[in-house]
C-alpha cells in the first residue's frame, strides 16, 4: 500500500494532493506529486461543518483544483470528514482513503458515504462521493489499542446477520475481506441508500442513539454491537424470528468481546427521542431488522413495543461497556499489507471522475 498510493495519484494524473492525516507524517506514503500535509484528529467532536469550511479553506490556499487529488490516513470519522470536504470543494475533487482504523478499514471507508453531525444527530448533513481508492493496509491495525480495534469488531459481527457467512473464528484479515466484499456487493446493487443498502444499518438505529446518550463516550462500533442485541430482541417481539434467532444475536455479539448491554442512568424515553431523529425514519420509529426474509427495513414500529423492549434490556455501568474484554476471535493483525478494495479500485473511479464532470 505504501508504493500503490503513488500508483494510483498517477493513474488520476493529479499535479498536486492534500494529504489529511489523523496519524504520524511517517505513517503517509509519499503520493509521488506535490503535497500539502494537513494535521487532523479522529473523533465525533471534530466530525463539524466548521471542520469541513477549514479543510476547503486549506484547498484553496494550496491552490488545490479539480483535476488534483484529496488524500484521507485516518480513522472512520477523518474518512467521512474528508470525503464530504472533497465531494464539495469545486463541487467535487477526487479523494483516496487510507483507513487506518479497523472501524474504517471494514466500513467507514468503503461505500462512498461522506457526512458530519449536527448537534440533532449523527451524519445529518453530507453526500455520496465514490472514492478512487481505498487502501487498506492491516499492518497500521497493529499500533491500534484494544478498544479500537473492538470498534471495528461491533461492525463486523453485525455483518453476521446481513448476508454474511459466519466469520467467526477466521482471521482478522479474512473477517476484514468479507465484510468489505459484502458491503461492496450491497453498494453495487443500491448507491444511494434507497433501498437494500439499509440492511448496512442493522444496530445503528439504537448505536446512534446511545453515542448521542453517552456524549460519545460510547464508541461507535459498541453503540451497534448493543443495537444489534437491541435488534434482535425488537425482531423477536414484534414475532419476525424465533427465541433461538433472538439469542445468537446475543451469542455473536458476545463473541467478539463487545458489550451488549444498556447504560445505566440513560431512561428508555431518552433513546425513544434521540431514534425519532433517526435519518432511516420514514414513518416514525425505523428500524432494519431480521425477518423470514432476513434484514429488511421496517417502518412504523410502535413505540411502546420499542419501549417495552428497551426497558427489558440489562443494564450495566458505563464504565463497564466501555473496559477491556476479550474477544473470542482471532482479534491479532496479520502481516498482510494490502488488502484490496471492491469496488473502489476501478468502479468506483470511474463513479468519481464522472462526477467532477458536473
Amino acid at each position: 500500500m505504501r508504493t500503490s498510493l503513488a500508483g494510483v495519484v498517477r493513474r488520476l494524473d493529479a499535479a498536486r494532493a492534500v494529504v489529511v492525516s489523523a496519524r504520524p507524517s511517517e505513517w503517509v506514503p509519499d503520493p509521488g506529486v506535490e503535497t500539502l500535509l494537513l494535521p487532523a484528529r479522529d473523533g465525533e467532536r471534530d466530525k463539524t461543518l466548521a471542520t469541513v469550511e477549514a479543510l476547503c479553506a486549506e484547498f484553496v490556499r494550496f491552490g488545490l483544483t479539480r483535476s488534483d487529488v484529496v488524500v484521507s490516513c485516518g480513522g472512520g470519522t477523518t474518512t467521512d470528514v474528508v470525503g464530504l470536504a472533497a465531494a464539495l470543494y469545486h463541487r467535487g475533487v477526487a479523494v483516496i482513503h487510507l483507513p487506518t482504523s479497523l472501524l474504517a478499514q471494514v466500513d467507514a471507508g468503503v461505500g462512498g458515504k461522506t457526512a458530519v453531525n449536527l448537534p440533532a444527530g449523527k451524519n445529518l448533513v453530507g453526500a455520496y462521493w465514490q472514492p478512487s481508492a481505498v487502501l487498506c493496509d492491516t499492518d497500521y491495525l497493529s499500533t491500534l489499542p484494544a478498544r479500537e480495534l473492538r470498534n471495528g469488531l461491533g461492525e463486523i459481527a453485525r455483518c453476521h446477520f446481513i448476508g454474511a457467512p459466519d466469520l467467526r473464528g477466521l482471521t482478522l484479515a479474512e473477517q476484514i475481506t468479507a465484510s468489505v466484499s459484502l458491503k461492496a456487493r450491497v453498494v453495487e446493487r443500491d448507491e444511494r441508500d434507497t433501498g437494500v443498502r439499509h440492511v448496512l444499518n442493522y444496530g445503528h438505529t439504537l448505536g446512534h442513539a446511545l453515542e448521542r446518550a453517552t456524549g460519545y463516550a460510547l464508541r461507535h462500533g459498541e453503540g451497534v454491537a448493543i443495537g444489534t442485541v437491541f435488534a434482535g430482541r425488537l425482531a423477536g417481539a414484534l414475532g419476525r424470528i424465533g427465541p433461538a434467532r433472538v439469542a445468537e444475536h446475543l451469542e455473536v455479539v458476545r463473541h467478539y468481546g463487545l458489550p451488549a448491554r444498556l447504560p445505566d442512568g440513560i431512561g428508555s424515553e431518552v433513546l425513544l427521542r434521540l431514534m425519532r431523529h433517526d435519518k432511516k425514519a420514514v414513518d416514525g420509529l425505523t428500524f432494519v431488522l431480521d425477518g423470514p426474509r432476513g434484514a429488511e427495513l421496517v417502518t412504523g414500529v410502535p413505540p411502546a413495543t420499542v419501549r417495552h423492549v428497551l426497558d427489558e434490556m440489562p443494564r450495566a455501568p458505563l464504565t463497564d461497556l466501555t473496559g477491556p474484554t476479550t474477544p473470542d476471535t482471532p482479534a491479532g493483525t496479520t502481516t498482510t499489507t494490502t488488502t484490496p478494495d471492491a469496488p473502489t479500485d476501478t468502479t468506483d473511479t470511474t463513479q468519481t471522475q464522472q462526477g467532477r464532470q458536473g
